[in-house]
């Protein structure tokens, strides 16, 4: 018999419709790029690379509420991704949703990604938190002589 398993099949074509929105990411079509992903979820609805590239994408693109549920369903499935809780922090922070935004900047620094590339994201999250803690006071208002 040729061919795979069904199985085997499918994940192939999510490999295809992934590889192909990575691609699509790169030359900046972000639209068609969470087409791609969406075919790749159809079959796989729990990927967490896919369901955080996607909020990737929608964050590139301005919609931010759609990312924020990519974000929080990636969560649902593993509470310790990383990625999602430095990405929603962020998020979060644009809708001015501070306590939220350092629940999850708390999370990314309990348990950070290692590498070289990752103490970049590290040092960000780390003084970012610092600004939400201490927040610095406007200056004073100028005052009239007279």
């Amino acid at each position: 018999m040729l061919g795979g398993s069904p199985a085997t099949e499918r994940k192939a074509q999510r490999l295809d419709y992934l590889n192909e929105a990575l691609v699509l990411e790169r030359q900046g079509d972000y639209d068609a790029a969470l087409t791609s992903y969406r075919l790749a979820l159809r079959d796989q609805p729990n990927d967490l690379k896919v369901l955080q590239n996607m909020a990737i994408a929608f964050s590139r693109t301005g919609r931010l509420d759609e990312a924020v549920r990519a974000y929080r369903k990636a969560l649902e499935l593993d509470p310790s991704l990383a990625g999602a809780h430095y990405g929603l922090a962020f998020l979060l922070l644009k809708r001015g949703e501070t306590d939220g935004a350092g629940k999850h900047l708390q999370a990314f620094l309990a348990h950070p990604p290692s590498g070289d590339e990752a103490e970049r994201w590290v040092h960000h999250a780390q003084s970012t938190l610092e600004q939400l803690r201490h927040p610095t006071p406007p200056p004073p208002e100028p005052r009239g002589e007279g």
